[in-house]
């Protein structure tokens, strides 16, 4: 039978919001207070570099950023730079671990749904050992990336679907000038929508992790506060 697992659809939300939630959440499930919990969300323009970035991949400054709308936040996940914005669903699973070794399997089966699901949509997809996220030929359509603290991770990934494909001229995505990206609209040439792509990665990720997912939609004037576990 499969787990049942929190799924918190907060629409459009700014990153350091969204952030701060997803930290006291992560605290939450590490404490054994809540069980897992996903979010899912569509960011406005924000940068984030992880833990391992190189300032080099910012192809602007960050005061240059910031004064074009583009927030700038250094984070806790591995990897390098990324972009998110409107047009990409972006993932975040916060999950107690049973070991370190599974963290790899996470990564992996993460990759997996994603690719079942463009799969869907007839796109064929892959995943790179040296560099994970899912790919269309060189051209990256999802990036992933973890943190893993006190065995639960947060943090996650992020499938571009009708991004604008031109924040490349912002940062090297990922640090690797050797692939380029896309999304599912380029892919396809035609218009897919936020929701339908959700929804067709939220039925893979539930098939892959043998989860049910019960969702709560939130509106958007529902302070974030309010979705945190009692302590």
């Amino acid at each position: 039978m499969a787990e049942s697992a929190r799924l918190l659809d907060l629409g459009r939300r700014d990153y350091r919001s969204t952030l701060t939630l997803q930290r006291a959440l992560h605290h939450a499930v590490a404490t054994g207070q809540a069980g897992q919990t996903w979010l899912v969300v569509e960011h406005p323009p924000a940068i984030t570099l992880g833990r391992n970035a190189n300032e080099t991949n910012l192809l602007l400054s960050r005061d240059l950023l910031q004064s074009r709308g583009i927030d700038v936040v250094d984070v806790e996940r591995g990897g390098d730079v990324t972009y998110h914005g409107p047009g990409q669903v972006v993932v975040y699973p916060i999950l107690k671990l049973e070991r370190f070794r599974a963290i790899l399997p996470l990564v992996s089966a993460l990759e997996r749904a994603v690719i079942e699901a463009v799969a869907a949509f007839g796109i064929a997809a892959h995943g790179r050992e040296e560099h994970r996220g899912v790919y269309v030929g060189n051209d990256a359509i999802c990036a992933i990336g973890l943190a893993v603290k006190r065995m639960t991770s947060m943090h996650g990934l992020a499938l571009n679907v009708s991004t604008a494909l031109d924040y490349d001229r912002l940062i090297t995505p990922c640090g690797t000038p050797e692939f380029g990206i896309t999304s599912l609209e380029q892919q396809l040439g035609r218009e897919v929508g936020f929701a339908q792509a959700r929804d067709v990665l939220f039925e893979r990720l539930a098939s892959v992790f043998d989860l049910q997912f019960d969702r709560e939609s939130i509106t958007p004037d529902t302070p974030l506060e309010a979705l945190e576990p009692a302590s």
